[in-house]
């Protein structure tokens, strides 16, 4: 470990150690890409860095969580959402609500809520509720008004986060995926349809980025909960 905020590993990584002290929250893993053995030789060198709270990886590959398994065996696997985390998560302030249109949209949501309490918020989950049905987010409008911050997750047109943001005031992120038919594009369809919201106050993240909306999300969170006095 070096003492300049760069850890390096062989000759495939320069790990930012430095990133909590100067963001709040360590460096992540982005496992697509990278080997097994790297994928557990980041996580063991990141842990090592901040033992008072869990690292994280993300979009990691069956071989790699295979590899995380067999090598620290005190890692916890979200299958879901693809990712790993080591470590204990810290204590939750202020509350993210996840909202998924439908269970396709499932993957990309776990990967927001487990971000989201990686970074440090408390999470509540609102699943299925799309806009073909829209009695279901009617009935959740409570909860929905419950949360610090919203993440917003919906492929197809993308319409879920108008409709919520048109039903709460509340700090909201939309997250396009690219769930849907040819003409969905990928989420192409569903990100124009996001960027173009007519409701006030969303704002939007890249195609299945649900890392990115959750530390998003996370932060506002933490900042909006009430804070110890001196």
């Amino acid at each position: 470990m070096r003492d300049d905020g760069i850890t390096p590993l062989g000759d495939y990584a320069r790990l930012d150690t430095d990133r909590a002290a100067r963001t709040g929250d360590p460096e992540v893993v982005y496992g697509a890409g990278k080997t097994p053995q790297q994928v557990v030789e980041i996580l063991r060198t990141l842990a090592v860095a901040h033992p008072e709270r869990a690292v994280l990886a993300t979009r990691v590959a069956d071989d790699a969580i295979d590899a995380v398994r067999a090598a620290l065996p005190e890692a916890v696997v979200d299958a879901v959402a693809r990712a790993v985390t080591l470590g204990p998560l810290p204590e939750a302030r202020g509350t993210v609500g996840i909202v998924s249109a439908g269970t396709s949209d499932a993957p990309v949501a776990a990967e927001a809520a487990l971000t989201a309490r990686v970074y440090g918020a408390g999470v509540r989950l609102v699943s299925d509720v799309g806009v073909s049905g829209l009695h279901r987010i009617l009935a959740a409008r409570e909860e929905l008004l419950a949360a610090d911050c919203l993440v917003v997750v919906a492929g197809m047109e993308g319409a879920l986060p108008s409709v919520v943001g048109g039903l709460v005031g509340v700090p909201l992120v939309a997250v396009p995926t690219s769930v849907g038919y040819g003409a969905s594009f990928g989420g192409l369809a569903a990100l124009l349809g996001m960027l173009n919201s007519c409701a006030p106050g969303v704002t939007v993240v890249n195609i299945d980025n649900g890392f990115g909306a959750g530390v998003f999300a996370a932060r506002v969170a933490r900042n909006a909960a009430p804070r110890p006095t001196a």
